[in-house]
């Protein structure tokens, strides 16, 4: 719950000021642009039921966030910024400012956009936990299509890291036999949005939406609801493109109403629900998403895509969902912004740690940050372990030196073990570049007087737990196959970790690069 004081601070509602109609693309996007202000009136009405104050702000691009977030003193964030001018990804960043600022934001988190914002990326991570999607190839501007990749009869052509369906009309649906016509579809798409074409298999049959929202450790599925296309004509293709969204006096709008509960097998509706609750796991949800299938003509479902943060205006489908699940707009609200006080405490409470770490002074034993003093000290521990060839010591010395000057904020995350005031143990990590939730284990060294006292496995398990803090989710770890490091191979497997990977000859002939990878529990 949110602590009544707090609540009197108020809460800013943040959304993305509507662009300009020349900054848009051919004029796409102006309708699904202009309707956030339809959310923003609705969850201030919502505020003012429960007696909390508010604000509001747009915002035109991610330099403008800091400002807007300074000129007052809320401590939690109503996040409903859908996009930032034309620029489709920056908007992905929005909570990561907010979060980094001290507040605490509402909706899906930096990395979870990242995902979902991306239907190439999505769809392998759908992929790897075994959820079905429909296939799909994708075309970068400039390049070519090669019909021998394209593996099914029917296909639907959208644009790669849109949402609101834009890029998406009736046109869209094209045989795949049509090359022609699917090369036009894409260059326009390349043209217009200056990004990748997603040529998707469009899966024919019934479209199913599950709408999620998270209240404390319940993740709750709303009634399924389905998309009516009865009243489309048999040649016209079954789909909500943009004008169904948005064109509020086009026959597409007025002839696809939703069907609240769906009327589902129900077996057929258990595994669209297990799905999406895979789902949620695997793109790492945290507040609200919808779920959009599609059913084939044995009812097999197909995930389409995940809308992170989707439209929760009035009469937008997710709040439809609500309503049929029984929950008021004004405690949709008041579960986000729970959620949002959750987070913000529990990163306050690990800081509060992290600093408390910093400051212990070197005559305390146990783990701390890497100070400047140590630096000789573990120097000498790297030479003392006779593991390592000079050039990668030097290298250990680099690394070492930039967490030093870096400190905290930096990518290496460098912490020293004392006894009896006295260095006797590095370890230093770090999140590996373009992932997400994934660590690199850098370097682990004990002093040779220290060892077989367990003071790896305690560093180990320390920096694993600052990890996990931190939403890890997978650490990687290298080492060699030789025989000198037989024993650091059996450290590693007995602490859970597997390898995965083996690279022959890697270090030298004969010596093989071996990886080894352990999943962490965030």
């Amino acid at each position: 719950m949110i602590p009544v004081m707090d609540s009197l601070a108020g809460v800013l509602i943040l959304y993305n000021e509507p662009q300009p109609e020349s900054d848009f693309p051919a004029k796409i996007g102006i309708e699904s642009d202009a309707g956030v202000m339809e959310e923003v009136r609705a969850v201030g009405l919502a505020l003012d039921k429960l007696g909390m104050p508010w604000r509001s702000a747009g915002v035109m691009n991610l330099r403008d966030l800091p400002n807007v977030i300074t000129n007052g003193v809320e401590p939690l964030i109503f996040n409903l910024v859908e996009a930032l001018g034309t620029d489709s990804l920056s908007m992905n960043n929005v909570p990561a400012v907010c979060e980094a600022m001290g507040r605490g934001c509402t909706g899906e988190s930096a990395s979870c956009f990242e995902i979902t914002q991306n239907k190439w990326l999505c769809k392998q991570m759908l992929r790897s936990h075994d959820i079905p999607v429909p296939k799909a190839i994708v075309i970068p501007p400039g390049g070519k299509i090669d019909p021998s990749k394209i593996s099914f009869h029917m296909a639907i052509i959208k644009p790669l890291q849109t949402d609101a369906s834009e890029g998406i009309d009736s046109s869209s649906v094209i045989t795949t036999n049509n090359i022609e016509e699917i090369a036009n579809k894409v260059t326009k798409i390349h043209e217009i949005f200056h990004q990748p074409a997603l040529i998707e298999q469009f899966i024919e049959g019934r479209e199913i939406n599950a709408s999620m929202l998270r209240e404390g450790d319940n993740v709750k599925i709303m009634p399924l609801a389905e998309i009516d296309f009865s009243a489309f004509p048999p040649d016209k293709p079954k789909i909500v493109d943009y004008t169904a969204k948005w064109i509020k006096d086009s026959f597409e709008y007025k002839n696809t109403p939703r069907k609240i509960p769906a009327d589902l097998p129900k077996a057929t509706a258990d595994l669209i629900k297990d799905y999406a609750m895979t789902a949620w796991q695997a793109i790492g949800a945290r507040d609200y998403i919808r779920v959009d299938f599609r059913l084939d003509k044995d009812l097999n479902p197909y995930i389409l895509e995940i809308n992170a943060n989707p439209d929760i205006s009035p009469d937008a489908g997710f709040a439809a969902a609500l309503k049929a699940g029984r929950v008021s707009y004004e405690r949709f609200v008041r579960i986000l912004l729970e959620n949002a006080w959750s987070r913000m405490e529990t990163k306050r409470k690990f800081m509060r740690r992290s600093r408390k770490r910093i400051r212990q002074t070197e005559t305390v034993d146990g783990i701390r940050w890497t100070r400047m003093e140590d630096r000789d000290s573990i120097h000498r521990i790297i030479s003392e372990t006779n593991f390592f060839r000079p050039e990668d010591e030097t290298i250990a010395h680099e690394v070492l030196d930039d967490a030093i000057t870096k400190g905290e904020t930096g990518h290496y995350q460098s912490y020293t073990y004392l006894q009896n005031g006295k260095a006797i143990g590095w370890i230093c990590f770090g999140p590996t570049p373009c992932t997400i939730g994934t660590y690199d284990l850098y370097w682990i060294v004990v002093a040779p007087s220290a060892q077989k006292q367990g003071i790896g496995s305690a560093m180990l398990s320390f920096a694993e737990q600052i990890m996990s803090e931190k939403s890890g989710r997978l650490v990687v770890v290298e080492t060699s196959g030789g025989t000198k490091y037989e024993s650091t191979r059996r450290f590693y497997e007995k602490r859970g970790y597997k390898e995965t990977s083996r690279v022959p000859n890697f270090y030298a002939p004969g010596d093989d690069k071996i990886i080894y990878t352990k999943q962490l529990v965030s």
